[in-house]
């Protein structure tokens, strides 16, 4: 590898590192509490990030392809510095939202950005066979990062409660150093992305102007014929919802039900961070070591019964004590772990045209959050009142009784 690329390739690396760094992950409920929030107002907010994540992932990517995949990241590495302090300077309900609105506007803005720059800088270089590699060691080296410092953040936060804020504002701001000095992208110039697009203004017409006015033009003409395909291959469509059930069991548990499942089993502090660190280390190994699977059963068929073990691990969590309710998390971290590259195989592999694969693969995963934004806010009612182990159940079982549906109608299909 040259120079000039392992110079590009490590200091995305950096960037990649301290960008999703938000240490602050595994005790921001018990921290919104403390703060004087209460459940319906903790879960109403994350129902409004999932809503605004949904809303701004399609904007913010047409941000970067129009104006640059630097600066894309560069905008949303300073937005993640600013929603950082929020939560520490302005500990109201409205702070919190704000704080969450900005934290979703940033990884929009970085969440394609970031892998279309280096993709775009190894083809410039003649080293577009190395993306792979790069962007799959970016991903480990960052999971190492939460695997080490999730594991002290109950124990920093116990010490100083502001503590996870301040070290991911730190962190937020080492990313945007990074992004500062990525150089950019003269091998793709805007205008020629423009021409190239069609989104061009000639014969001395302002250019704003003109690529605002021929924007929708060009959304429409690109996203009619993904929805031919989704109509013409009943399939695709199918295996969408299923990947959509795991992909929403995964948020709601590691996520929004994390925080609330341990401190109904009466879990202290300063596990939330090296449980969550154990967790992420059981879902590495599962992705990992996934192709065992095929050994038991085809990928469809594996998919469909990992689905239903993350299910049974709910109801595990719910009728278990402390012991078993780490064991349940542990068990629900491998399993997806498991699925997920197993469904993003056989859902790539059921898409007819390769033209529209990014839309139609990034369709899944708005889905996903915008079902998400209307899962969240019915959680708050079941742990206000006591009754989490009640929604664990009775998630397990829509979970059991949508997934079964589903295998026989895909079954009937294929």
């Amino acid at each position: 590898m040259r120079d000039d690329v392992k110079k590009i390739v490590r200091l995305y690396y950096g960037f990649q590192f301290f960008f999703p760094l938000l240490l602050w992950l595994p005790v921001f409920y018990e921290y919104q509490k403390r703060m004087g929030l209460n459940d319906h107002q903790i879960f109403g907010i994350q129902s409004f990030y999932y809503l605004a994540f949904f809303l701004l992932e399609i904007p913010t990517g047409f941000f970067a392809d129009v104006w640059g995949y630097r600066q894309s990241m560069r905008v949303g590495a300073a937005t993640l510095v600013l929603s950082n302090l929020l939560p520490i300077f302005w500990t109201s309900y409205a702070g919190f939202l704000t704080h969450f609105m900005l934290i979703a506007l940033a990884r929009s803005f970085v969440s394609g950005a970031s892998s279309a720059y280096l993709y775009e800088w190894l083809k410039s270089c003649g080293a577009e066979a190395e993306y792979k590699q790069a962007e799959g060691n970016a991903r480990a080296y960052g999971l190492v990062g939460k695997v080490v410092c999730w594991a002290g953040i109950g124990a920093a936060m116990k010490w100083h409660v502001t503590l996870p804020y301040w070290l991911t504002f730190a962190s937020a701001l080492a990313s945007l150093v990074y992004a500062e000095r990525l150089p950019e992208q003269h091998n793709l110039p805007k205008k020629a992305w423009r021409r190239s697009s069609g989104i061009w203004a000639e014969n001395g017409e302002d250019e704003n102007v003109f690529w605002m006015s021929r924007l929708w033009t060009q959304v429409s003409d690109y996203m009619l014929p993904v929805f031919r395909v989704l109509r013409n291959s009943p399939l695709l469509a199918l295996l969408m919802l299923q990947g959509i059930g795991i992909f929403i069991l995964g948020r709601i548990c590691q996520v929004n039900l994390y925080q609330p499942i341990l401190e109904a089993k009466k879990f202290d502090l300063v596990s939330y961070g090296w449980i969550m660190s154990v967790m992420t280390v059981f879902e590495a190994t599962g992705s990992a070591r996934h192709n065992w699977t095929r050994r038991v059963m085809g990928d469809m068929n594996m998919v469909s019964a990992l689905t239903l073990v993350i299910a049974g691990s709910l109801s595990l969590m719910a009728l278990s004590g402390k012991g078993g309710t780490f064991a349940g998390l542990l068990l629900f971290a491998y399993a997806t772990g498991l699925a997920y590259p197993l469904q993003k195989q056989i859902l790539n592999d059921a898409i007819p045209d390769s033209r529209y694969r990014a839309t139609l693969l990034s369709m899944e995963s708005l889905i996903d959050r915008g079902v998400c934004a209307c899962i969240v806010p019915f959680i708050a009612p079941f742990v206000a009142g006591g009754q989490l182990n009640l929604f664990l159940h009775i998630s397990a079982l829509v979970t059991a009784v949508c997934i079964g549906v589903l295998f026989v109608i895909i079954r009937r299909t294929v």
